[in-house]
């Protein structure tokens, strides 16, 4: 039995990649989504959105995710709930593989597997993501106005969360395990100017204190001697980095250093023509629900234009 074709293989779901799924399908270039391992991507794990266009009083990320899947479904997109487990970007027809071993042919795919935030890996941090435990100050600082919060993490991206904080929240604590920042020396020096900011060094969490309203604290080892201390916070934001999913597109495209897919400016084209890239699998500077959502809706118009100017004949 041959390998089911596909007209254009959009592989990972989320906020892009139904986004991707509903313009495609509007263009009349027939997508299936695989929609992987978490369908509707880590968005799913947030319990309130409040900046996403169109919902004044707020929606969970299961809810907003279910929204734009059902749009897709309105307009004929396919969706699997499978695992793409293999891609050859080699030729076309591209060929690619689930889990279950199943193959597929596709003229053309669109990337949106997305990223991941790295955890602290505690189990006291789990249970109180959502809680109080965020990996999004832009997304969540809203609801620590004019509270105590701690931030974990010395790079740019921690340095970023804690300045963006700085300005709506009461305090702002960091959390540093060195003694030194790992920062770029502009925005340290930002760090630095900013009165309610504290930095913790040589501190990492141990445990995330809390009860049934939430989040009160975080127990802070010392990296020196393992001394223990407890600051009272409402919010603890971990700011270590994230992981793009891209292991299966090692040695197919283009990456960066970091792992992200490359893709060529103002545009979704990835070093490989035919394959597109969208949402935080290429983004590693906002990391936005409706950022996402439009870099699908550039995936799905760049392919369906590309597909035009390259028919594949069977």
């Amino acid at each position: 039995m041959g390998a089911e074709r596909i007209k254009c293989a959009i592989i990972g779901s989320g906020p892009a990649g139904y986004t991707a799924a509903i313009y495609a399908s509007r263009a009349g270039i027939n997508p299936i989504v695989f929609e992987g391992s978490q369908p509707g991507g880590q968005i799913t794990m947030t319990e309130q959105i409040d900046n996403f266009p169109g919902y004044p009083e707020g929606i969970s990320g299961n809810g907003l995710m279910q929204d734009i899947r059902k749009q897709a479904e309105r307009f004929g997109t396919v969706i699997k709930n499978k695992v793409i487990s293999k891609v050859d970007f080699t030729n076309r027809p591209f060929k690619l593989e689930d889990e279950d071993g199943t193959a597929y042919e596709a003229e053309a795919v669109i990337i949106s597997t997305g990223a991941v935030a790295r955890w602290l890996g505690l189990e006291s941090e789990r249970k109180f993501r959502g809680l109080g435990v965020s990996t999004c100050a832009t997304c969540d600082g809203f609801f620590y106005r004019k509270k105590d919060v701690a931030v974990v993490g010395g790079g740019d991206t921690a340095c970023a969360e804690a300045l963006y904080l700085s300005t709506i929240c009461n305090k702002v604590y960091m959390i540093v395990r060195r003694d030194q920042l790992r920062a770029t020396a502009i925005v340290q020096d930002m760090i630095k100017s900013k009165e309610n900011i504290e930095i913790l060094w040589q501190t990492k969490p141990a445990e995330v204190l809390g009860d049934d309203s939430g989040v009160t604290g975080v127990r802070l080892e010392s990296t020196k001697d393992g001394s223990m201390t407890d600051i009272s916070v409402m919010g603890l934001f971990v700011a270590i980095g994230n992981e793009p999913k891209t292991d299966i597109f090692k040695g197919q495209i283009e990456l960066d250093a970091n792992g992200y897919i490359v893709t060529k400016p103002y545009t979704s084209y990835t070093s490989v023509d035919g394959v597109f890239a969208c949402g935080d699998v290429r983004d590693n500077r906002y990391r936005q629900a409706i950022v996402a959502a439009g870099t699908g809706a550039m995936a799905a118009i760049d392919c369906e234009r590309w597909l035009t100017e390259n028919p594949l004949s069977k």
